[in-house]
Parts: structure tokens; sequence; C-alpha cells
């Protein structure tokens, strides 16, 4: 097993990546620079579209319309023509924030994180959304991460970067909302670098990159990490299943925040990586609007 390049494009902030399994496209965001990128993984052609604002997760509606989440609500993009259009708005009342992390459930609601765009503390929530109908349900979270559920939808993770714990909740696998209190899954303080995006296998193992900390991190469904993949850039950012199968792996990176000296010594930084793992991945669901 060896780590590779998909996408040599090194973006500030590369995340939020996501496969399309209908058209066989990798989709991930340079976020701070409003772009979103696009490619079909072997054929080395990579189309950057700009975007008017932030924008953070995409997921598939159906063949013609894609789901983003952007730093004012959830916009309806025209798989087609890229045009957007608002469809729920999302914490508009407040330009210090910006979306973040976000994953489709199972039944196809969409759990959105927000942060402040300065990553204030405490400025960030989690939110439910479903058919046009937006819950919040935590707030007082710094950088929101690590959204993703189980196979049958019966439980969600999520962290808050800046509090290192990766936490597990119930959820009802019908609606993907909460059915229980948050609970500790693993606790990540005191290690190198901090839990950024996470997506869960088929067989519940969930894979988490550790921003900071060069690594994609497995973790079994009892909360042990029973597997560490190194990786040739400092900060990974969030893994995404891809391929015809499902069962590879790719992972965003990024340099924001990196002096000049620590961009040259870390040269990957912002790319777009092949870990070289073979897993028995799922591809996204359909979000439901």
């Amino acid at each position: 097993m060896s780590v590779t390049v998909l996408c040599d494009i090194r973006f500030e902030l590369g995340e939020g990546p996501s496969f399309d399994q209908h058209t066989g496209t990798l989709r991930w965001f340079d976020i701070v620079n409003c772009k979103l990128a696009e490619m079909k993984p072997g054929t080395g052609t990579v189309t950057i579209h700009s975007l008017p604002f932030m924008a953070s997760a995409i997921a598939r509606i159906d063949k013609s319309r894609q789901l983003l989440a952007c730093e004012d609500g959830l916009y309806v993009r025209d798989a087609a023509s890229g045009s957007l259009a608002l469809h729920v708005p999302l914490e508009d009342d407040n330009a210090s924030n910006r979306s973040n992390d976000a994953r489709v459930h199972p039944c196809g609601a969409m759990w959105v994180g927000t942060m402040g765009k300065k990553a204030e503390k405490h400025a960030g929530s989690i939110y439910w959304h479903r058919g046009g109908e937006i819950r919040k349900l935590y707030s007082n979270i710094t950088i929101p991460n690590s959204i993703c559920f189980s196979p049958d939808g019966s439980v969600g993770y999520f962290a808050d970067s800046a509090g290192g714990k990766l936490m597990k909740v119930a959820c009802d696998p019908a609606t993907g909302l909460p059915s229980g209190e948050p609970e500790l899954f693993f606790d990540n303080r005191g290690q190198t670098g901090g839990l950024d995006g996470s997506i869960c296998d088929g067989d519940g193992v969930v894979w988490n990159a550790r921003w900071g900390g060069s690594a994609l991190d497995a973790y079994s469904p009892d909360g042990a990490r029973i597997n560490t993949i190194e990786l040739p850039v400092l900060q990974p950012s969030c893994p995404a299943f891809f391929g015809q199968d499902a069962s590879h792996v790719a992972v965003t990176s990024a340099w924001q925040d990196m002096s000049a000296r620590k961009r040259e010594a870390d040269p990957l930084a912002g790319c777009l990586l092949d870990t070289g793992l073979t897993v028995r991945g799922r591809f996204e669901p359909d979000a439901v609007i």
C-alpha cells in the first residue's frame, strides 16, 4: 500500500470530498477561496468552478441536482449549468459564520455544521435538514467535524475539533434525528493533531483525518483505534470513499495557516491524495430536499 496524488492542485483549505457513483466523479472544495473541484479519477482532468461564496460540502439530490452547504444556507446546484438557488437559509443573519463539515444520513437527511470564519470559540452549531426543514441539534461548537453515520443509520458521529472528543449518539434510522444523548466515542485529547473529517465504512469502522497529525485513523465500532495510515501531508482534512465499488479512500488536505517555510517543507499540502487503502466502503446516499 502506498499513498499517491490524485490531484496536485494545492488548495488552501481542501475539504468536503464526495464521490458520485452515478457519474464516477470526485468533488471537493477549497472553502476559503470559494472553489469547487471535479475530477474523474484516472483521467487526470480536473475542472474548477468559482463559487459566489464559501461552500464546504456537496451531496447528490438526483441526476440533475446537487445540494451544497454554503456560508448562509443550503443551495440547490444545477449539475449541468452550475447555477445555484437558495433552498433553505442557515444562519443567514450571521455574516461571521460559515458552513463546515456535513454529511447525509442513510435516510436522506443532512447534518450540517457551522462555525465562525475565524474559528471563534463556541460560535458554531450542528443542524439537521430534511425536506426543507431545519432543526438545531447541538450548539456552542467551535469547529464541527467528523459527521458520519453507521451503515444502518442507528448511530451518528460528530466532534468539536477544538475539544478533542469524538462523540457518538443513537439515531432514529427513519429520520436521522438523535434519539439519545451524545456519549464519548474516542478521546483524542493529548494526541498529536486534532479530529477532522470522518467517514464510516460498511463494517462500521470510522475513518478520521487527523489534522496536524499527518494521519488517517480507523476506529472500530466500540471506539478503539485499530489502524493508522501515515500521510505525506501535515494537515489532512477529510476522507471519502471512491471507485466502482467505493473500496478506495481519498483524502483532502490543506496549507491553511502555514508559513512559507512550512509550505515548502510540506510540498503536497493542499493536494488530493489516494491513500492506497482497500476497504468495504459505502456510496453516499442522495439528499432529500
